[in-house]
Formats: structure tokens, sequence, C-alpha cells
């Protein structure tokens, strides 16, 4: 068992793109249409700590994730910091489906030609993004392991007082 998490965790820290998580980088804008079908762009949370979670349906691990990141949503969402789960699914059908029976409140978009996931330079799922205030990408996180949302907690809480 050991093996395998040795194993896992080196694939989950890849080498990530230059700009991931390094200071004073720009996090790429975007405009994606949400579940209730309004455009909503990025630029609309500037001035707010914001985690993006790349997500999918048929990820067993963002499954698992999904009702953890809900309830940092509902801690935090009051001291200016949002969560946009961006689903990566061409046809949403499949998440629409399972978000009826695991809601979550935060705002969920849809990215059906990969184009956010692109300019993220996503490579597994889940992968989380967090944001600061100015809008500078602080923290990328490829992959969960339970335990991970502690990480996530603790950067929100140093970026919230920033």
């Amino acid at each position: 068992m050991r093996k395998q998490l040795a194993a896992l965790a080196a694939i989950l820290t890849l080498e990530l793109p230059a700009w991931a998580g390094v200071a004073d980088t720009a996090a790429p804008g975007f405009t994606l249409q949400s579940r209730d079908g309004r455009a909503v762009s990025l630029a609309q949370f500037k001035g707010d700590v914001v985690i993006i979670n790349f997500w999918a349906s048929w990820c067993g691990p963002c499954r698992q994730e999904m009702p953890l990141l809900d309830s940092i949503y509902k801690q935090y969402k009051d001291m200016g910091f949002t969560m946009i789960g961006l689903n990566v699914e061409r046809n949403p059908h499949d998440a629409n489906a399972w978000l009826l029976k695991t809601p979550v409140s935060y705002p969920i978009l849809y990215d059906t030609k990969s184009q956010v996931s692109q300019l993220y330079h996503v490579q597994a799922m889940p992968t989380t993004v967090i944001i600061d205030r100015q809008g500078i990408v602080r923290f990328v996180h490829n992959g969960y392991l339970p335990g991970d949302e502690n990480q996530y907690m603790n950067s929100i809480r140093a970026l919230i007082v920033q």
C-alpha cells in the first residue's frame, strides 16, 4: 500500500507549468456558462480569494472531495472568498445528474470545450487552483487524497487576511 501511495504522490506532483503557483503571475481570465445559464467571469471575483476546482462526474476523488469543498465554501464565503466548481466534461448531463444527488452551494461552471482547462494546464482530476485577492495564482494542487482540504483551508486563511 505504501508503494502505491508513493507512486500516486509522484504522479500527483508532476512538474507544473512555470506560471502555476508562482508569485506575481496573473490567473488566466475566462467566462463560462453556469448551471443556471448565466455567463460567469473570473473577473467578477477580483478582490476575493478564489478556488477553482476542475472536476468531472466520472472522477472518484472529485466526488469524494466536493462535499468537503462545499463545507469550506460555506465556512469562508462571507470572508471575501469564493469557490468555482469547473466541470470539464463535454456534455454537462452527467455532471448535472450527479449534482442532483450530491448538491453543492458554490457556483458550477461548464468548460465543455476544454478551453479553460487548457489555459490552466490541467493534467489531473481534480485540480485545485487558489487565487489571491489580486488575481494571482498562489497554489495549484493536482489530484485529491483525504486531508488535502486542510492544506486548502490553510491557504485560504493565509490569503484572506492579506
